[in-house]
């Protein structure tokens, strides 16, 4: 018989932020097609920089072209400019409800909680943006992070450590890493 792969019920590798640029039959004008792609990452990252955008698809428009079209955005009043993210030169663009976020972000105490995500998830910016060797862009790996700091990334089953942890807390981590625990809307209803 063939052995098939368990995987668990609303695990780490079926979530995600994804946010599809479409792509018709007909083919747009370039500052369009730009525009469109433009809108999508804004949507995607909340916040887009050149640096963000090294693990996205080939097929993207140029970052000139995107640039051009950002500007164009800001100047209907779609997208706001500004530092948003700081350590990276160059221009940033955020959508409008991101910006009210960064502000509540900046002001909330930390909580201490625990999230794991996908490897394959946009918000996998292990090595691009926030500091470490870069994860693998694929399903079976993850990053952990608190309060928005990556501190462990478990890389084909291996676990990694990015910070300085004791041997408990190491332990700890691997587990969340390793574990895909069902949503808690969901496990409420279990």
């Amino acid at each position: 018989g063939q052995r098939r792969r368990r995987t668990a019920l609303f695990g780490v590798e079926d979530a995600g932020r994804w946010a599809l640029v479409p792509r018709g039959a007909e083919q747009p004008a370039p500052h369009e097609r730009a525009e469109r792609v433009a809108r999508a990452l804004a949507r995607r990252y909340g916040v887009v920089f050149w640096r963000l955008l090294a693990r996205e698809a080939h097929w993207l428009p140029p970052w000139r072209e995107l640039l051009m079209a950002f500007r164009r955005l800001e100047a209907r009043g779609e997208v706001r400019g500004g530092r948003f993210v700081a350590g990276f030169a160059g221009e940033q663009f955020a959508a409008p409800e991101a910006v009210g976020m960064l502000r509540g972000v900046r002001n909330r105490e930390p909580s201490g909680e625990f999230v794991v995500v996908s490897g394959a998830d946009p918000l996998n910016l292990v090595g691009i943006v926030v500091p470490g060797p870069k994860v693998p862009a694929l399903a079976g790996n993850r990053v952990l992070y608190r309060d928005g700091v990556a501190l462990a990334a478990l890389v084909a089953g291996e676990a990694r450590y990015l910070e300085r942890v004791a041997p408990q807390q190491a332990w700890a981590m691997k587990d969340l890493l390793l574990r895909t625990p069902a949503p808690a809307q969901i496990a409420a209803l279990m």
